[in-house]
């Protein structure tokens, strides 16, 4: 099965089950490409202009990126460097990890749900649950050497800024700074380390289709030189072009149902080039399984009552899994009331 994985060979042309139809291509030239995204300096020492900050980039945007944020340079450069090195080995190195089930803990894979897509996106992944840690650490990759310490450090370092921005988020919706992530429950976290290796015709094709991510929060780390990021802003797709040493946040979907619809879990997409392979490195903090989700009960007035019904994280994530990943947004099967689509 390992053959599917787009990665182990170089491609002149792009394989029929990759063509998107013609409605549904990237459209690349209607890119903006110089948009601002919303920069948060996490180093200000005024907590209530921060604050205040974190909501209006959630408002406006879902995404927005941090600076000093605390994560050491060095360490992120060599996450992105161990992650080249690892998509570098043998075909048949890789294929000791493959597999196509969406269920296993640790695996490489392809596109996003093999299982189900009647077309491919050009990105092969390695998919790892990364808390608590010494539960499957024994079971990443050991080849390369340095793997497992370097990417264990980094998600250590990445749920403890995940838990930073919960508190500045809450704050911002006028909540208690801890209450996310007290009600979220003791925490999944997991990695997807994405490769996308250069497209022969990426006008036809996606990285990853639009889609709103399915967890609490995302920190995504992005490769410096090539960019690929793009996401929808009044219905236009504008790039995110990433500022040095910054890491690129957005809201989950459990995030925009916390806060009662008040902060959008973005559809987001991930493009692809015909001149050089790109690199990301997504962590998610996700709600325990049997977390009750719902917003917030100081977020629900007379003027502004529940967007959505209380749900379990299993039962959202189980639905998220069954469908295709550029579907209606996942959140409105948990409306209490149907969307008016006359």
């Amino acid at each position: 099965m390992a053959d599917q994985l787009i990665s182990t060979a170089d491609h002149d042309t792009l394989p029929g089950n990759y063509v998107r139809p013609e409605a549904q291509r990237p459209r690349l030239a209607d890119v903006l490409s110089d948009a601002s995204i919303p920069v948060v300096d996490l180093a200000n020492p005024d907590r209530a202009k921060l604050v205040s900050q974190v909501g209006a980039a959630c408002r406006s945007h879902g995404f927005f990126q941090v600076l000093n944020h605390g994560v050491p340079v060095e360490l992120t450069l060599s996450v992105l460097a161990v992650a080249h090195d690892f998509f570098r080995l043998p075909a048949e190195e890789k294929a000791k990890l493959y597999s196509d089930d969406p269920a296993k803990k640790i695996r490489l894979s392809t596109s996003f749900n093999v299982r189900k897509e009647t077309v491919h996106n050009w990105r092969d992944y390695l998919r790892l649950h990364c808390y608590p840690l010494h539960r499957y650490l024994p079971d990443w990759p050991s080849n390369p050497p340095s793997f497992r310490e370097i990417i264990s450090t980094y998600c250590k370092e990445v749920r403890e800024l995940g838990f930073r921005l919960y508190g500045a988020i809450s704050e911002s919706l006028g909540l208690e700074q801890d209450y996310i992530k007290k009600v979220l429950g003791e925490q999944e976290q997991h990695m997807a380390v994405n490769f996308y290796p250069k497209c022969p015709e990426p006008e036809l094709t996606f990285g990853l289709p639009a889609h709103t991510d399915p967890n609490a929060l995302t920190i995504l780390l992005m490769d410096q030189q090539v960019a690929g990021l793009q996401v929808l802003k009044e219905g236009r797709w504008i790039a995110v072009n990433p500022q040095p040493n910054a890491l690129v946040i957005n809201i989950g979907d459990q995030l925009q149902a916390l806060s009662n619809g008040r902060y959008k879990s973005v559809w987001h997409r991930a493009i692809v080039n015909s001149d050089k392979a790109r690199m990301s490195v997504a962590s998610f903090l996700c709600p325990c399984n049997d977390v009750l989700i719902g917003p917030a009960q100081k977020l629900i007035t007379d003027g502004s009552p529940a967007v959505y019904r209380n749900y379990t994280y299993d039962e959202y994530y189980k639905k998220f899994w069954s469908r295709n990943l550029d579907q209606e947004h996942c959140l409105e099967l948990f409306r209490t009331t149907p969307t008016d689509t006359s």
